[in-house]
């Protein structure tokens, strides 16, 4: 983790349904994300009737009002994502 990031953001990104490969669907995260932010890990959460959900915790820093719309709008236009929603934003100390 570098030294830059004092903010941790959790962002929910839900799959299509059911059949969508998760880990392939990681990897498309990681890849989205935008270079000066960092994917500290990946939690798979069972939603209902075997959907599950992906909270990504993304590093940043507050260096631009730690605005993380860029991450969600970049991880929204994925392939096999429904929806995507920040859920939480804290500092880190």
């Amino acid at each position: 983790m570098s030294k830059d990031f004092n903010l941790l953001a959790t962002i929910r990104v839900m799959p299509e349904g059911v059949e969508v490969d998760l880990e392939a669907l990681k990897e498309s995260i990681r890849s989205a994300t935008p270079s000066d932010r960092e994917v500290h890990r990946i939690d798979e959460e069972p939603i209902a009737f075997g959907l599950i959900a992906l909270n990504v915790l993304v590093l940043s820093n507050d260096k631009e009002g730690g605005d993380v719309d860029p991450v969600a709008e970049a991880y929204s236009v994925l392939d096999d994502v429904s929806e995507v929603d920040v859920i939480d934003v804290r500092r880190l100390l």
